[in-house]
């Protein structure tokens, strides 16, 4: 806060490197503050996380290296999600998406079948499906728990979810092997 007069404060926010690098991490880069709906946004830098680690890795340290993106982006949720309650004033704020990034990459680690491009596709969609209809107990999650921890792990489970729900597709033969 910064005296405006005696008896008068007005905000100000500053845009130093340090915000600025808060708020390009919590956003995903830019694609939490895209208009429109947020989290489907900033689900995509999960989805090329995902897709470069398959790409550029070779297979036997893709899984290390998807679990490294999920604790990494988990860990900056937890750290970074206080700030951003703080600066959008908000118990859930919509534009913090790193929730939606971790959610995305539960689903390639806990499920490798069919082509890249089908299992990413397939997987932003219904990972996107379960985070939107929050099943219990992410509802619960969502509406009970707190801060970093509360908004990360409604996202976990909605992508455990996803996972789950492509593998029950592989099972009735709806996705390719």
């Amino acid at each position: 806060m910064m005296p405006r007069n005696a008896s008068n404060t007005v905000e100000v926010r500053t845009a130093g490197p340090a915000q600025g690098l808060r708020l390009a991490l919590v956003t995903a880069f830019g694609l939490g503050l895209l208009p429109g709906a947020p989290g489907t946004w900033g689900t995509l830098l999960g989805v090329l996380l995902h897709g470069l680690v398959v790409v550029l890795l070779p297979a036997g340290v893709q899984t290390a290296a998807l679990v490294l993106c999920l604790l990494v982006v988990s860990a900056l949720n937890v750290i970074l999600a206080p700030w951003a309650v703080d600066y959008w004033k908000c118990k859930d704020p919509g534009r913090f998406v790193l929730d939606e990034v971790a959610g995305y990459l539960i689903v390639p680690i806990l499920f490798r079948h069919g082509a890249l491009w089908q299992l990413m596709l397939a997987a932003f969609l219904l990972f996107r499906l379960f985070d939107i209809i929050k099943v219990p107990p992410a509802r619960q999650i969502d509406r009970n728990m707190q801060s970093g921890w509360g908004i990360l792990l409604d996202d976990l489970v909605s992508g455990a979810y996803a996972a789950l729900a492509l593998h029950g597709l592989l099972w009735v033969g709806l996705f390719p092997p």
